[in-house]
């Protein structure tokens, strides 16, 4: 295989999980008696680049089908970070009723509704069915498409450049990472704005969370790596941003290459501390296979033992990030009976691999269970007041990533 970006041949493992379904191909019960369909889930590191990317096999379309089941406005905490960004871009960048703003993977208008609110003209754009519905019926106009240089360049074409283009957490979604940004740059306005916001690699190192490598996510991102890939599609990353979501992810700020803006001091101190922590050195990648293998035996030992003393557990949040845990453990409904989950699309159905049926939160207060194990750990403080009465009965929460922990 060669690398996405450059094509140099990739030589390097990063992390191999074995063979896993796609992470958020959720059965129903008519499915457990049908083949599941599983791919190897291997990450490999590039040596001129630096992208980190998952093997070739899986598609984008047979990963984000019509009943694609993530729907953004699930999480409180996510919504709120929404609000707070088309806040502070308004005022940044002075959007108005005469501006126009993009978002791609606008999932179910968790973020454009604001701009339509403020009275900010806006175009969602979306391939999976659902989440898109969800979208329009807010009032927000959606195109039901991939997003890539053909529509970027039919979006310019039509006289619809963004003064802002926004894409939360799909950067790390495309196959063809290249043609993104091609469009992105097709799609861009003279004078306009890219912000994307994506994990961020040295954070996934830092904390070892090999539990958000999935097959959906086909690329892990450094700023090093995103720098050279706008800097070949003609793009520029003027400014960037640390962020707590997701365990640690970046909001890189991008322009047109021969933009006048000045590139903020953020983007060289961080390619600094980048560089210091040795993402562009082979051996940084070498080690990171033992201590994911560890966080996995800790976990499956945990609950092992819950089981041989006659504990109740139950899990919190049917995330993609817990279906990559629970599949290379091999958990099965013998060590986690259920899971619950807020999500309404979710719910009544059973997780990629594993089978563990998803209920609704309430299931908790049912089976008043001795341990819940929060899968998307990223959420843990808002899982936890919005479940608070677990402690009510002597329940404890638990999280596996970083390590294994107690609250």
């Amino acid at each position: 295989m060669n690398c996405r970006h450059c094509r140099h041949p990739l030589r390097h493992v990063f992390l191999d999980l074995g063979h896993a379904p796609p992470s958020n191909a959720y059965l129903s019960a008519a499915d457990l008696g049908a083949p599941e369909v599983t791919f190897p889930l291997r990450l490999l590191v590039c040596e001129h680049c630096w992208l980190v990317q998952t093997e070739d096999y899986a598609r984008a379309d047979e990963l984000f089908r019509h009943d694609y089941a993530y729907f953004s406005s699930t999480s409180i905490t996510w919504l709120e970070h929404a609000r707070r960004y088309v806040e502070a871009m308004r005022e940044r960048l002075a959007l108005g009723p005469h501006s126009f703003v993009i978002e791609v993977a606008a999932n179910d208008g968790y973020l454009l509704k604001n701009l339509v609110a403020a009275g900010v003209p806006c175009l969602g754009i979306e391939p999976t069915a659902g989440t898109a519905a969800a979208a329009e019926q807010l009032g927000i106009p959606v195109l039901r498409e991939f997003f890539g240089e053909r529509l970027g360049q039919q979006l310019a074409a039509d006289g619809r450049r963004a003064d802002l283009i926004v894409g939360n957490n799909v950067y790390a979604h495309v196959p063809d990472i290249n043609d993104f940004t091609r469009g992105l740059k097709a799609a861009l306005k003279p004078g306009g704005t890219i912000t994307l916001e994506f994990p961020h690699l040295m954070r996934l190192i830092e904390h070892t969370q090999f539990d958000t490598v999935y097959h959906e996510h086909f690329s892990y991102l450094s700023l090093y790596t995103v720098s050279r890939i706008f800097q070949a599609a003609g793009l520029r990353v003027c400014d960037v941003e640390e962020l707590p979501t997701h365990g640690g992810s970046l909001r890189v700020h991008g322009c047109h290459v021969e933009d006048v803006r000045v590139t903020t001091s953020a983007v060289a101190a961080l390619l600094e501390e980048e560089s210091r922590r040795g993402l562009q050195t082979v051996n940084t990648y070498a080690g990171f296979q033992a201590r994911a293998d560890q966080i996995k035996d800790d976990l499956l030992l945990f609950l092992l033992e819950q089981k041989r003393i006659g504990k109740k557990v139950a899990a919190y949040g049917a995330a993609a990030k817990g279906n990559t845990l629970l599949n290379y453990a091999g958990v099965k409904r013998d060590l986690l009976p259920f899971v619950c989950d807020a999500a309404p699309a979710k719910q009544g159905k059973y997780l990629p691999g594993s089978h563990i049926p998803i209920f609704s939160p309430s299931a908790l207060l049912e089976h008043q269970p001795d341990y819940v194990v929060i899968l998307p750990w990223n959420l843990r403080d808002e899982v936890m007041a919005q479940n608070a009465a677990v402690h009510d009965w002597g329940g404890r929460f638990v999280t596996a990533v970083p390590g294994l922990t107690w609250i």
